[in-house]
């Protein structure tokens, strides 16, 4: 038997870790978790390839039932996040997001967007310790942030410009896009 489990080990493993897949509360933790491995800094949109928000108007409700309005942050630097607490690259970025967004809360509008059951989010954000403000749609995104990937996440300069536009979990606190968010809150054009 030894000699079996010495000669199989790695197909033994595989097979372990294909089964904890197939396993619901070990398949999201494994998902998560490799989705933070194999996280990097997203890419900025060179200037000439930036999309320009025109249209701001997005009606949307705090998770304590005020309305809002994407509207509100236009000539602001802007970050949304489209997402899910189903959706293990969601949950992977968002510890990161967590960080950038207590870094940068008092000069960047934060919009993290989840058309989930209130409760559901409430739960989400006090079992992981986080505070960022979560918004529920009330209409449709405006058409230059429609998305029906998940997650995905914009920021928007002063002037409208998406500078990044990013599908999948990245990797939010990194050198990349603190060094992008200061430009940007400082009026400076990124390179």
């Amino acid at each position: 038997m030894m000699r079996f489990l010495k000669k199989h080990w790695s197909n033994i493993l595989f097979l372990l870790i294909l089964a904890l897949f197939f396993i619901p509360q070990t398949r999201m933790f494994i998902q998560v978790n490799l989705q933070r491995l194999f996280s990097f800094s997203p890419s900025v949109n060179a200037v000439e390839d930036q999309p320009k928000l025109h249209d701001y108007h997005w009606s949307l409700k705090t998770l304590v039932g005020v309305d809002a309005n994407l509207a509100n942050s236009k000539n602001k630097v802007v970050v949304v996040n489209v997402w899910a607490t189903w959706c293990p690259p969601c949950v992977a970025e968002m510890p990161s997001l967590q960080k950038l967004y207590s870094q940068f809360k008092n000069d960047v509008d934060f919009y993290f967007v989840s058309d989930e059951k209130k409760e559901r989010l409430i739960q989400f954000l006090q079992i992981n310790n986080y505070d960022f403000p979560v918004y529920m749609p009330l209409g449709l995104a405006p058409e230059k942030l429609q998305t029906k990937s998940l997650p995905t996440t914009y920021i928007i300069s002063k002037d409208g410009n998406i500078v990044v536009d990013n599908m999948g979990a990245a990797d939010w606190d990194s050198d990349t896009v603190v060094d992008l968010l200061n430009i940007l809150v400082n009026n400076e054009t990124p390179d």
